[in-house]
């Protein structure tokens, strides 16, 4: 293995070039960095997978400066140069994702443009391995499974399970789930059925005729060929359907949608047809939600019952915010004009308690041991105050407690879900992701006996789990080199002494080669986009990756257009500020060789996500923004305030019931941080930010307004009660009963605070955060007499942009914002 990267050391020079200067690099300019990124940075590598031999490595690109990305591959047998993918082979492969191997792993099944294949992975004679195709049908065939003894094939049609028997080819439907309503035959009258019994009374042909009519009857429903039971939904939807690896038992999942819950719609002004026309946007937190139930069909006592829900731990228990009875002083409109002081809270002697009630709950689908005898799920509550994995007993459709995380807060981070949950080899124990002791960790519980184990433990998280083949390991990604590297290690499964896999700083996306003697990784550095390398799967020792010798990644790509790579882009400094209430915030810093006192901090968006990091960011618009800015002799900061990714529960969870709370005085924490040790001049710092930084801007500008003399906020939320369900209620719960959290995380409210310049740039088409939000907050600025402010809309943009056109004209107004105010 190691003759096949002999010659490979290069990483002595790699971060050198990467930031090493061309003479006279052409100066940065908005119309240069907010244009085609294809046609002026280059397409980074994607979607990367393996041929069955491990010999060939499969992925998106787009060299050419396409329209539209491509397939490749690189052979590893040969000069490993990239080659585009004839149409002919492509059709031939299975997608990246979504396979399936029978337990052997020497079959691979998969769906392709709604029809199934089957791959035989043993080595082919000549060439790769043609599949073989087993539906070939109008309707689409879905979520194909081997059975548990691997001779069918298991698939969704419609609403229903199939079969298809390897040997045979023998087509067998096992479901038989009608969307309808149960038709009932209207019940006979006292009257009615008096004549029938007359008419039989008297007549023997009638009496003779019914009786061979219900013999016939008899004989074919306990007949040779046997249908399944015949299963009426009444309209709701069906999800999940999946049959046990005993073959006994069929689960699903029914969804009722919610009544009363009204779509918001978002008109498009620029069309086609000339006419203004309406799409179809989603709900606002606080609608009335769809519920689920999970069903268990027993094929051999012919039943289909719901799982029960009653019994599980602490189902009914009341979050804390619901426990303390208080609410907000009614807040008339001199009020709100006087800015966040004005909101109070006082105790609300008029509400009762509460009685406790069941908690709706989703039930995940079951997660079987191979064996077929465990069956686990997930369910969380509908709050997220709650998740537990429970034990499944199909036969009785009852739930015994495996493990209970309770969060006042939300559960969220990296937790446990189907994707990083499963059974080792002695099909009884069971791995699944946890922040029960504040960070993303890895345990285990033996679904028997209900032992758990911790088989991770430190301040950094784990991100990604993976079993290998055998079953004896696990492949993880954390951060605990750095929370701002990401790195691929293997680790016993009983624990112990993880081996990292990766040497390079940065983020190593990898993917495994089937036989996992190989990696490939997707890997990015603070300036240097996303490429593809190549390196063995050898653990490395603590200081080998420093040694001279020791076998470094091959870079398989080369992305980047000789123009992208004519500029010096900086290499970020990543620096620690302290934060007033003793925590540590991770930045990362642009220094201008020539400071001229301004400043201006980026304020990522989503909230849980990371940007203060040491790859490449999905921000690199803004990154190279930053470094335009750097060059006019701006310190350029980008915080990872409180919510974001990468740092654990508490820093996740630190603006649980008040958005613009902690994650907004870190960011005046950094404006400070900059004063005192950057140079900056306090009077002349401004910031920026998209989506939660939109957000995060207005809140800045509304009520701190003399740290900041600048802002401009895009497409920003104004009003949380009017964003979606999913995200909002998870961290201020619902608008009717945390009022008090909307209305101090609600930028809206706090709108005459306003003192510096603000500019707001809001996408008409946006079904993410509607452009009412600016609209409503436009009225507000008006009514309050406000001056120094500024809305530009883009009629054909949706949340985030795509029109290079557009992308200039939002930056050329935050530049000139930036250069004229501060």
């Amino acid at each position: 293995m190691k003759q096949l990267f002999t010659g490979l050391v290069w990483l002595v020079t790699f971060r050198a070039v990467a930031q090493a200067p061309t003479s006279n690099p052409s100066p940065l300019t908005v119309e240069k960095i907010m244009q085609d990124p294809k046609s002026w940075i280059g397409t980074s590598p994607s979607d990367v997978f393996w041929s069955e031999d491990s010999k060939t490595i499969y992925f998106n690109w787009n060299p050419t400066r396409a329209k539209g990305d491509s397939l490749y591959k690189i052979a590893l047998a040969g000069d490993r140069k990239p080659v585009k993918v004839s149409p002919a082979d492509r059709r031939n492969l299975p997608n990246a994702t979504g396979s399936v191997y029978n337990r052997s792993r020497t079959l691979k099944l998969y769906e392709k443009e709604g029809d199934l294949f089957l791959l035989d992975c043993k080595p082919a004679k000549n060439g790769s391995p043609t599949p073989r195709q087993l539906t070939n049908t109008v309707e689409r065939e879905s979520s194909p499974a081997f059975s548990g003894d691997g001779h069918k094939v298991v698939f969704t049609r419609g609403n229903n399970l199939f079969t298809i028997t390897l040997a045979t080819g023998e087509l067998t439907q096992i479901t038989n789930f009608d969307p309808n309503a149960r038709k009932t035959e209207p019940k006979n009258s006292e009257q009615e059925t008096w004549l029938k019994q007359d008419q039989l009374a008297l007549f023997d042909v009638l009496r003779e005729r019914k009786a061979k009519k219900d013999e016939g009857e008899k004989i074919t429903k306990n007949g040779q060929f046997k249908r399944p039971k015949q299963f009426y939904t009444e309209g709701r939807q069906m999800l999940n359907q999946k049959l046990s690896p005993d073959g006994r038992f069929i689960t699903f999942s029914l969804v009722k949608s919610a009544q009363g819950a009204k779509t918001a719609i978002v008109p498009n002004y620029v069309t086609e047809s000339g006419f203004t026309e309406d799409l179809t946007a989603r709900t606002k937190v606080g609608a009335p939600a769809a519920s689920s139930e999970l069903y268990v069909y027993d094929i051999q006592q012919d039943t289909i019952q719901a799982v029960s829900t009653k019994g599980i731990p602490g189902i009914s228990d009341l979050p804390d915010y619901a426990k303390a009875a208080t609410t907000p002083r009614p807040v008339p409109d001199s009020s709100l004009r006087r800015g966040p002081s004005a909101i109070e809270t006082v105790a609300d002697t008029t509400k009762k308690a509460k009685k406790p009630t069941e908690r709706s709950v989703a039930i995940s689908t079951p997660i079987w041991s191979e064996d077929g005898k465990q069956a686990v799920v997930i369910v969380r509550a509908s709050d997220n105050k709650d998740r537990w994995i429970m034990r499944l007993d199909p036969a009785t459709r009852q739930l015994k407690l495996l493990d209970r995380q309770r969060d006042e807060a939300w559960i969220g981070g990296y937790g446990a879900s189907t994707a990083t949950t499963g059974f080792l080899a002695d099909n009884q124990t069971l791995y699944f992701l946890s922040e029960a002791d504040g960070y993303s960790h890895l345990y285990t519980v033996n679904v028997v006996t209900g032992e758990k184990k911790q088989l991770t433990k430190g301040k950094f998280e784990v991100q990604q789990v993976q079993l290998s083949n055998d079953k004896n390991f696990f492949y993880l990604t954390t951060n605990e080199v750095h929370p701002g590297e990401q790195h691929f290690y293997r680790m016993a499964v009983n624990g112990g002494e993880r081996r990292r896999l990766t040497t390079l700083t940065g983020a190593n996306d990898v993917t495994l080669s089937p036989d996992e003697t190989k990696l490939a990784i997707r890997y990015s550095y603070s300036n240097k986009p996303w490429e593809l390398f190549l390196i063995a799967n050898e653990p490395v020792a603590n200081d080998r990756w420093k040694a001279a010798n020791a076998t470094q990644p091959l870079q398989l790509t080369h992305s980047l257009t000789p123009e992208f790579q004519a500029y010096p882009w900086r290499d970020p400094a990543l620096v620690t500020i302290p934060a007033r209430d003793g925590q540590t915030i991770y930045g990362r810093l642009y220094k201008p060789a020539k400071p001229n006192g301004k400043a201006v901090l980026f304020v990522h968006g989503a909230g849980y996500l990371q940007n203060a990091h040491k790859w490449w960011s999905q921000y690199f618009r803004e990154y190279m923004f930053h470094n335009l800015l750097a060059d006019k002799g701006y310190t350029v900061l980008d915080i990872d305030y409180r919510a974001s990714a990468g740092y654990g529960r508490d820093w996740r969870t630190g603006i649980y019931r008040h958005m613009g709370g902690k994650d907004l005085t870190d960011n005046i924490d950094a404006a400070q941080w900059l004063v005192k040790t950057q140079g900056v001049d306090a009077k002349r710092i401004g910031l920026y930010g998209g989506s939660y930084g939109g957000f995060i801007t207005l809140m800045a500008m509304f009520t701190t307004p003399d740290v900041f003399a600048a802002g401009a906020a895009l497409r920003p939320v104004t009003d949380w009660a009017a964003y979606n369900h999913g995200y909002t209620a998870n961290i201020l719960n619902e608008p009717y009963s945390d009022t008090l959290a909307y209305r101090r995380s609600s930028p809206i409210y706090f709108a005459n605070g306003l003192k510096g310049h603000l500019l707001i740039c809001h996408g008409m088409v946006d079904v993410n955060v509607h452009y009412q939000d600016v609209v409503r907050l436009t009225q507000r600025l008006i009514e309050l007499r406000k001056e120094n402010w500024e809305v530009a809309t883009y009629p054909l943009e949706d949340h985030a942009f795509v029109e290079p056109t557009s992308w200039m004209d939002e930056y050329k107004r935050i530049l000139k914002l930036f250069e004229e105010r501060l």
